[in-house]
C-alpha cells in the first residue's frame, strides 16, 4: 500500500514538473514594457529632430533604430558627407542615447561608417 501511494505521489510529481518550468519561463522572452517605451521615445526624438532641421529636410531617406542599451542605429543614405555627420550629431545630441553607430551610405555608394 505504501509503495502504491509513493508511486502516485511520483508520477503526480513528474507530471507537474513542466507545468514549474512554463510558469518560470512566462515572462523571460519579453522585454520590459518601460525599456521599449524608453527605446521608441529616444527614437520618435531623434526623428523629429532630424524632420525639423529646415536644411536637411532630405533625411526621410534615413533610418533611426534604438536598441535596449540605449545605442542608436542610423542607416540609409544621404547627398553628402555633412548631412551624415549632422543626422549623428543630432541623434549624439537625444537624452538617453549612449552611443550611436552609422552605416548611412553617401549617395555616390561609399558607405561611410563613425
Amino acid at each position: 500500500m505504501k509503495i502504491k501511494i509513493a508511486t502516485i505521489c511520483f508520477m503526480v510529481g513528474i507530471s507537474l514538473i513542466p507545468l514549474i518550468g512554463f510558469a518560470a519561463d512566462s515572462n523571460m522572452d519579453y522585454p520590459d514594457p518601460t525599456t521599449i517605451v524608453k527605446d521608441s521615445n529616444i527614437t520618435n526624438k531623434i526623428k523629429t529632430r532630424l524632420n525639423a532641421d529646415k536644411y536637411l529636410g532630405k533625411f526621410k531617406s534615413i533610418k533611426v533604430d534604438t536598441d535596449i542599451n540605449g545605442v542608436v542605429w542610423l542607416s540609409g543614405s544621404a547627398h553628402l558627407l555633412s548631412e551624415e555627420e549632422k543626422a549623428i550629431g543630432i541623434a549624439r545630441s537625444a537624452e538617453g542615447v549612449v552611443i550611436v553607430k552609422s552605416s548611412i551610405t553617401i549617395k555616390n555608394g561609399h558607405p561611410i561608417s563613425e
